[in-house]
């Protein structure tokens, strides 16, 4: 960690959420933050605090070294620099923005030609939590990059190299973010069965908050999880292909009755349904993932 970044000047461009929790952040922790922002009325209460609000990307990308970029995607970072390339020479782009693993590696190259060092990264907690000891982030890219910028990274949240390949933080992000949008999405489903029936949505949620935090503990922290994918052996002691796959066509039937959207419990089923068809029906449900990672 190098104590000369403790308290060096640092520009974020994106005044989001995520963008404005980090400014923050990084300004109680005592460091100078320029900004800019499309909307620049997004900036006044930052500037009231202490930011200095650039007039131009240009101007924000001169007032530091360490560039922090919190946007909706990578062509919004093309956008906003394409017209101020030649202010990037010298710089550091941390781009936390959310896109693609090839996006980051078309990045890397680009911010390479006009002569600035690229980090990718992936902020893995909502705004809210952006400076807490629950906040993490992952980064690839050039690992003494990062250590060289750490300090001053950490107050955002601890960060997680993930390897050189410029893809790799998004890689491990997107994956992330499937868990959590599918585990969302499956959440809403079951409030609108409940629902439908007349349920009050409050008497069910707790249990069903209970089912996620239980998740954990029924796959053992993962470690038998991961050996049956590394594996490939799907030991159908107790939860088989065929009893999961008839639960997901009793759900997809219930749905229907209710009349409500079927899209994700037919999403579901389909996985039950191909993987009996290519005959691993009397294996564990992790039996899945062979019918799911073969669709290249």
């Amino acid at each position: 960690m190098n104590s000369s970044h403790d308290l060096a000047p640092v520009t974020v461009i994106g005044l989001g959420p995520m963008g404005r929790a980090m400014v923050t952040t990084l300004m109680n922790a005592g460091h100078p933050v320029t900004v800019w922002n499309r909307t620049p009325s997004r900036a006044a209460e930052l500037v009231t605090a202490g930011a200095t609000l650039a007039p131009t990307p240009a101007d924000a990308l001169v007032a530091s070294e360490l560039i922090i970029l919190s946007l909706t995607d990578y062509p919004a970072m093309y956008d906003i620099l394409g017209g101020s390339t030649g202010a990037l020479a010298g710089k550091v782009l941390v781009n936390l923005s959310s896109d693609t693993p090839e996006a980051s590696r078309e990045a890397t190259a680009w911010a390479a030609k006009h002569g600035a060092s690229f980090l990718t990264g992936g902020v893995m907690v909502p705004a809210p939590m952006v400076g807490t000891e629950a906040a993490y982030v992952y980064y690839s890219g050039p690992e003494a990059l990062l250590r060289e910028h750490e300090s001053v990274l950490r107050l955002l949240g601890a960060p997680r190299y993930v390897g050189k390949d410029p893809g790799l933080a998004q890689l491990w992000y997107q994956a992330q973010l499937t868990v959590f949008l599918t585990a969302l999405s499956g959440l809403l489903q079951a409030a609108a069965l409940v629902s439908a029936a007349g349920v009050p949505v409050g008497d069910f949620l707790p249990d069903a908050l209970d089912t996620f935090t239980g998740i954990p503990v029924m796959l053992e922290g993962g470690r038998e999880l991961a050996k049956s994918l590394e594996t490939g052996v799907h030991p159908g002691d107790l939860s088989t292909v065929l009893m999961m796959g008839a639960t997901a066509d009793h759900i997809v039937r219930t749905s229907e009755t209710l009349g409500v959207d079927v899209d994700v419990p037919k999403a579901v089923k389909s996985h039950y349904d191909r993987t009996i068809a290519a005959g691993h029906g009397t294996d564990n449900w992790t039996a899945l993932y062979e019918v799911i990672k073969s669709r290249r």
